[in-house]
């Protein structure tokens, strides 16, 4: 999924939309800098903007199973600084690196969808090179998740060794939380329902493309339909319909017959049925001879 942050800024609350994955794996981190969307080098532009307006809220919206670590720990300190009041909302699958984005909200401001599952884990890395330089890479691991979870403790209020313990489960792979676990867990605040959540930034885009194209050549939407009415009849004349065509779809059935064929013979076993240019062919054969 390609990963992006979109801001909006409407009525003194700035709205931050976090999607797709957060950062770039290390390999790729040069080859497509363009590609480089949900990374701190990214976000640190739209934080300029947000101090610039000062606005006194900040939404940040996430949809994203994770990513890289560093680039998470980045963007949750750079939220963690703003003046502003700030709620972290999480949809869908939220998982891994995301979740520490999730904890840079304000005091009791952690929200969770109804619908979302949850998940921490054990930092993982791809790395190759001698038994030294793996022993190093094993030593960086268990820092980074001691790392995370005093990031978890810190805003739970519950020692660091129970989230080790949670992240550590399944072979470090964790285990998904539902919206209520999490919660309880102390990795959330409270949960919200599924109408509460926002519209994505795509749907708002063009929604809000379509109002001022409207507004430009002087259209406004219509009066909304009645009650009894969709888009092309009421709810009496789709009853005619559904009728005549019950109709007619019996007429036809009763005019149905079974397809006529001539009676013809077919050729013995031993015969060979010549095509018309063979036929041609042997004619003209014939003639030459006479």
């Amino acid at each position: 999924m390609e990963s992006e942050i979109q801001i909006n800024n409407t009525a003194g609350v700035c709205q931050i939309d976090i999607e797709g994955t957060i950062g770039v794996p290390e390999e790729w981190q040069f080859e497509e800098p363009d590609a480089r969307v949900a990374t701190y080098e990214r976000f640190r532009d739209t934080l300029r903007r947000i101090a610039e307006i000062e606005a006194p809220e900040v939404v940040v919206n996430i949809r994203s199973t994770g990513g890289d670590v560093n680039d998470a720990l980045l963007i949750h300190d750079a939220l963690r600084q703003l003046p502003a009041r700030v709620t972290t909302r999480c949809y869908g699958y939220t998982a891994s690196a995301a979740t520490i984005i999730a904890q840079a909200a304000s005091e009791g401001c952690r929200l969770l969808s109804a619908n979302a599952l949850y998940l921490i884990h054990t930092a993982i890395c791809s790395t190759e090179g001698n038994a030294a330089e793996i022993a190093g890479k094993i030593d960086l691991l268990h820092q980074t998740d001691a790392r995370i979870a005093a990031v978890y403790a810190s805003r739970s209020g519950r020692p660091a060794a129970e989230f080790e313990a949670l992240m550590a489960e399944n072979n470090g792979n964790g285990r998904w939380l539902a919206p209520e676990e999490a919660v309880a867990a102390g990795l959330a605040d409270k949960v919200v329902e599924a109408a509460e959540q926002p519209a994505s930034s795509l749907a708002r885009n063009i929604a809000r493309g379509w109002e001022r194209l409207l507004a430009n050549i002087g259209l406004r939407p219509g009066p909304a339909l009645p009650a009894d009415r969709n888009v092309l009849h009421f709810d009496g004349e789709v009853q005619a319909l559904r009728s005549r065509s019950a109709v007619a779809a019996d007429e036809a059935r009763r005019q149905a017959a079974p397809t006529s064929t001539q009676p013809r013979e077919d050729p013995s076993c031993g015969d060979t049925v010549r095509s018309a240019n063979e036929r041609a062919y042997a004619e003209d054969a014939r003639r030459m001879r006479n």
